[in-house]
C-alpha cells in the first residue's frame, strides 16, 4: 500500500532529488512558495528547506532505490524504520499553499533589521529582542536575545513579535573590568 513519507536532502538540492525519483516513476510533492520578482534565477522555493515528500509502497519497490538517490541524506526514520505520513498531513500543507497563493504570497512583516521588539508569545515571551531579519518563507524571522550576557539569534514567528517603544534600553548596562586577568589591576580604574 502506498505511503507519504518525508525526505531529508542536502541544502539546495531539492529539486535534484525530485526530478531523480520522478524518473523512477515514484510520486513527489515538493512544497513550493512564490519569491519577490527579485530573485534572479527562479521565483519558486521550497516551503520547507531540506524536506520534500514521497508516496511509494516499500513493500513492493525497495528501499535501496530511494536510499541512495544524489542529494538525499536519508528518509526520515523513527528506530531504523521509515516514518508514514498521514495522506491528511499532506492535503493540510496542499490547502495551507493555495491559501498563501490566493492572499498573494506570506505576508510581509513591517520590522527592519536592528529594530527593537517584545516577544509576545512562546518560551521567550516578554523578552526584548533585536529584530535580525526572514529566515524562511513560513513567516519566521531571527531576532538577537540577550541570554546570559551573550547575543544569541532566535528564530520566532513574525506574529509573535511587537515593536518596542525607541527609549527602551536593548541591553542592560555592563559593568566595567577593573583588572586585566590574575588580579592585574587595568591603570586608570579605581
Amino acid at each position: 500500500m502506498k505511503q507519504w513519507y518525508t525526505l531529508y536532502t542536502k541544502p539546495n538540492a531539492e529539486y535534484q532529488v525530485a526530478a531523480v525519483l520522478q524518473q523512477r516513476d515514484i510520486e513527489i510533492f515538493l512544497p513550493e512558495i512564490e519569491t519577490q520578482p527579485a530573485s534572479r534565477l527562479s521565483n519558486r522555493k521550497p516551503f520547507f528547506p531540506c524536506y520534500l515528500f514521497m508516496n511509494i509502497d516499500f513493500e513492493t519497490v525497495g528501499i535501496s532505490l530511494v536510499q541512495w538517490t544524489p542529494g538525499l541524506r536519508r528518509i526520515v526514520t523513527l528506530g531504523g524504520q521509515p516514518v508514514p505520513l498521514p495522506c491528511k498531513i499532506i492535503q493540510l500543507i496542499r490547502r495551507k499553499l493555495e491559501e498563501i497563493r490566493a492572499q498573494g504570497g506570506p505576508p510581509p512583516h513591517s520590522f527592519n533589521q536592528g529594530d527593537l521588539v517584545y516577544i509576545t508569545d512562546g518560551p521567550f515571551q516578554n523578552m526584548l529582542a533585536v529584530f535580525d531579519g526572514p529566515t524562511t518563507p513560513a513567516k519566521r524571522v531571527q531576532v538577537l536575545l540577550d541570554i546570559l550576557g551573550h547575543a544569541g539569534r532566535v528564530h520566532v514567528d513574525a506574529a509573535d513579535l511587537k515593536k518596542a517603544p525607541a527609549e527602551v534600553d536593548p541591553l542592560p548596562p555592563r559593568r566595567q573590568r577593573r583588572t586585566r586577568g590574575r588580579g592585574r589591576p587595568i591603570r586608570g580604574t579605581a
